[in-house]
């Protein structure tokens, strides 16, 4: 008999995928960690208050060579981060039942030490450029608007996405998602976006995700 291909379910049983953003959420802002550091305040600017991210990371490029500081000097602030208490806990718990992909502004020169305290999730970032003196000549975005691409390319997949993120530049992720969540964020981000409920404290996003992955189904 000839063979015949396989088909796809019309109504397949989606596995569920939880996005979820890394700074401020598993893990401390590090542009605030090295401004105190470094007692610059400009560096404390983060995408909570700035919602162009090229203007953002223009910036803090010309303030580092302002200040004569290269990429060496982050990581090593970098090296004394921890993961925010109880994030590993919460990511290790949250993984025995879903999967979770942490898809982040970050760059992946930043975020290593941090992702191995946190057990390796998979990260999707972006790349920095260091010039031969050891300052930070350029940064690589994987693509324009990566979270929210990672989002629609999980869901072309037939995956249900749940996505969290604190961030004007979480927000068109969460809008992608089947379900999204605000997860401690400022109160401009709330008050800007009252679509999405907001959570402060790992319990209540573990609630949050739960709830939504009932709702959505899969």
């Amino acid at each position: 008999m000839p063979a015949h291909p396989l088909k796809p379910s019309p109504e397949p049983t989606a596995v569920q995928i939880v996005c979820l953003d890394l700074e401020g959420v598993l893990v401390p802002e590090i542009w605030i960690a090295f401004s105190e550091r470094t007692g610059i305040p400009e560096l404390r600017r983060t995408t909570r208050d700035e919602p162009d991210y090229d203007k953002l990371m223009r910036g803090r490029l010309e303030i580092l060579r302002r200040h004569g500081l290269g990429l060496a000097d982050i990581q090593k602030v970098i090296a004394g981060m921890r993961p925010e208490p109880g994030a590993k806990d919460f990511l290790d718990a949250l993984r025995q039942r879903y999967q979770v992909v942490i898809l982040s502004d970050t760059f992946y020169e930043f975020a290593m030490p941090l992702m191995a305290q946190l057990g390796m999730p998979t990260l999707f970032c972006h790349r920095l450029e260091a010039d031969a003196q050891g300052f930070v000549a350029a940064y690589h975005l994987r693509m324009q608007e990566q979270k929210r691409a990672g989002v629609e390319a999980f869901r072309a997949l037939r995956f249900k996405v749940i996505a969290a993120g604190d961030s004007y530049n979480d927000t068109a992720m969460l809008g992608a998602a089947d379900a999204g969540i605000l997860f401690r964020p400022p109160q401009n981000v709330v008050a800007e976006f009252p679509q999405f409920p907001a959570v402060h404290e790992y319990p209540a996003l573990r609630a949050a995700i739960d709830t939504a992955a009932a709702r959505i189904g899969g």
